[in-house]
C-alpha cells in the first residue's frame, strides 16, 4: 500500500527515469569537482604559491558545504527540494566561474567557500528526492545509479583535470562546471514538478551561525597547529577552549529551539547515530585519499597529473560496483553484516598504503584504492539507506541531511588533521623536496588506517535491520513529467 501510494504521488513508475537522470547531473557537480582539483592542487600552489594553504582548498569547500547542508533540509521542508535544487546549482555555478578567475591562494580559498555553500544542496536533495520517489526495496538500485556517477567522474574528471593542468590551463577544471551546472538545472525543471504542502516553519539561525563559528574555529587550530603555532601555544589553546565553547552552547540553543538546525533528537536513535558516525569516517577517508594520493603520486613517485588521477580514481570505480550489489547483502544478512564487512575491508587497503615508498609504481596506488572503494561500496549507501527506512517522510530530510552533515564536518576535519599532519613534517616548506614529503604522506596513511579502525567500530554497532518508522507522515504532492 505504501509503494502505490508513494507512486500515485510521483506519477508512473516510467516517469522516475527523467528525474533520476536530473539527480545524477546534480550529483556529478560534486563528483566532477572532487576528482578534477584533487590533481591540479599540485600545479596550483605551484602558481598561486602557498603550498601550506592548500588544504584549505578543501576545508573551507567541505566547511560551508557542512554549515549550509542542515539549512537547505530545513527551507526544503517548506519551500520543496526543487527550489532548493535549483539554488544550490546557481551558487555553485557562481562561485566555479569566480574561482577560475582567481589571482590568489586566498582569492581561490574564499571563492572555493561560496562552491561550498551551492554544494551543500546538490548531494543531500539527490538521496532526498531519491529516497522519496524509491521504495525502500527499490532504492540501492537507485543508489547504485547515483554511486555511478562517481565512478565516470572518476575518469572524466581526472582525466580532464590532469589534461587542463598539464596542457592548457588549471583554471579550466572550475569553467567546465558551468555546462554540467546548466544541463543539471534545464533537467531538474523539465523532468520534476512537485507541489510541496506549504507549512509555517521557523529557521534556527542562531543555531546555524554558532556551528559555523565553533567548527570553524576547531578546523582552524587543527589545519594551524604546529606550523602557524605550537601545539601547545596559547593562541592554539585558546582556539580550541573557544571552539568547544561555541559547540557546548550550540547544544543548549538547540535544546530550546522551536525548530533546531540539527535536532538532537537524531542522536537518540542508535541507527541514526551509527549511520552519521559512519558518514563522518567516510567522508575523512575518502577526502584524504583523494586530496593526499595524487600529490603522493606526483611529489614522491614523480608521475604527471594524468596519472595520478587515475591513481585515485580507481577508489570511485570500485566503489559503485560494490554498491550495486550490496543491496542483496543487507536485505538478505543485514546492514551491520553488510556495513561491518565493507569496514574490514577498507582497513585492508589503508593497510596496505602503508607500504607506498618513492620506489612504489603508481599501479600499486590504484589497486590499493580500488580495495578501499569496494569496502565502501558495502558502508556508505546501506547505512544512509539504513537511516532513511527506519523515519517516514518528514523525517527523511532531515535524517538525510544530518547523515550528509556528518560526512561533510567528517572531510572538512580530515582534510585539516591530515593537512596538520602534513604541515608539522614540512614545516611550511613551499617547495617540498620529495624525501619529506614522502614522510608527511605517511603519516596521513598512517591516520587514514586509524580512521578505517574506527569505521569497524561504528559499522559493528548498526543495527541488523533498521526499525521500522512510528508513522509514515503525508508527503507533499509530487509529479514527474516531461
Amino acid at each position: 500500500m505504501a509503494v502505490k501510494t508513494a507512486k500515485a504521488r510521483i506519477g508512473l513508475r516510467s516517469d522516475r527515469g527523467p528525474v533520476l537522470v536530473s539527480l545524477m547531473l546534480a550529483m556529478a557537480l560534486v563528483a566532477l569537482d572532487s576528482t578534477i582539483i584533487s590533481t591540479s592542487v599540485y600545479i596550483i600552489a605551484g602558481e598561486l604559491g602557498g603550498f601550506a594553504q592548500f588544504p584549505w582548498l578543501f576545508s573551507i569547500y567541505l566547511l560551508t558545504q557542512a554549515i549550509s547542508v542542515p539549512i537547505y533540509g530545513k527551507l526544503a521542508d517548506i519551500f520543496g527540494r526543487k527550489p532548493m535544487m535549483l539554488l544550490g546549482i546557481a551558487v555553485f555555478s557562481m562561485g566555479s566561474m569566480l574561482c577560475g578567475f582567481a589571482w590568489s591562494m586566498p582569492a581561490l580559498i574564499a571563492f572555493r567557500a561560496l562552491q561550498g555553500l551551492g554544494g551543500g544542496a546538490l548531494q543531500p536533495m539527490s538521496l532526498t528526492i531519491a529516497g522519496d520517489i524509491y521504495s525502500p526495496t527499490e532504492r540501492p538500485k537507485a543508489q547504485a545509479y547515483l554511486s555511478s556517477v562517481w565512478a565516470i567522474s572518476s575518469v572524466i574528471g581526472p582525466t580532464v583535470g590532469g589534461m587542463f593542468s598539464e596542457y592548457l590551463s588549471w583554471r579550466l577544471i572550475f569553467f567546465v562546471n558551468i555546462p554540467v551546472c546548466f544541463l543539471a538545472a534545464v533537467m531538474l525543471i523539465r523532468s520534476f514538478n512537485e507541489k510541496p504542502v506549504r507549512v509555517q516553519r521557523s529557521i534556527d539561525y542562531a543555531g546555524a551561525a554558532i556551528l559555523a563559528a565553533g567548527t570553524t574555529l576547531i578546523i582552524l587550530g587543527l589545519l594551524s597547529g604546529g606550523h602557524e603555532w605550537a601545539w601547545s601555544s596559547p593562541t592554539s589553546l585558546g582556539i580550541f577552549a573557544a571552539g568547544g565553547v561555541f559547540l557546548v552552547l550550540f547544544v543548549l540553543v538547540e535544546r530550546r529551539a522551536t525548530e533546531p538546525i540539527l535536532p538532537l533528537w537524531v542522536l537518540t536513535r542508535r541507527v541514526l547515530v551509527a549511520s552519521t558516525l559512519c558518514s563522518l569516517l567516510v567522508g575523512a577517508i575518502v577526502l584524504g585519499l583523494t586530496t593526499y594520493v595524487p600529490t603522493f603520486s606526483q611529489g614522491v613517485i614523480g608521475t604527471g597529473a594524468v596519472t595520478a588521477g587515475f591513481a585515485v580514481a580507481t577508489l570511485t570505480i570500485g566503489w559503485p560496483l560494490v554498491a550495486g550489489q550490496a543491496g542483496r547483502v543487507y536485505l538478505r544478512l543485514g546492514f551491520r553484516f553488510a556495513a561491518t564487512v565493507g569496514s574490514l575491508i577498507i582497513v585492508t587497503g589503508a593497510a596496505l598504503t602503508l607500504s607506498l615508498s618513492f620506489e612504489s609504481p603508481v599501479w600499486h596506488a590504484a589497486i590499493f584504492c580500488f580495495v578501499i572503494g569496494c569496502g565502501l561500496g558495502l558502508v556508505a549507501s546501506p547505512t544512509l539507506i539504513a537511516a532513511q527506512s527506519s523515519v517516514g517522510w518528514s523525517e527523511r530530510g532531515v535524517v538525510t541531511s544530518t547523515n550528509m552533515f556528518g560526512r561533510a564536518i567528517g572531510s572538512a576535519m580530515g582534510v585539516a588533521l591530515f593537512g596538520a599532519l602534513v604541515n608539522t613534517r614540512l614545516g611550511g616548506a613551499d617547495n617540498p623536496a620529495p624525501a619529506p614529503l614522502a614522510g608527511a604522506l605517511h603519516l596521513v596513511f598512517v591516520a587514514i588506517l586509524g580512521a578505517a579502525v574506527m569505521l569497524v567500530l561504528a559499522s559493528a554497532s548498526m543495527p541488523k535491520f533498521p526499525p521500522k518508522p512510528d508513522s509514515v507522515s503525508i508527503a507533499p504532492v509530487s509529479e514527474s513529467s516531461h
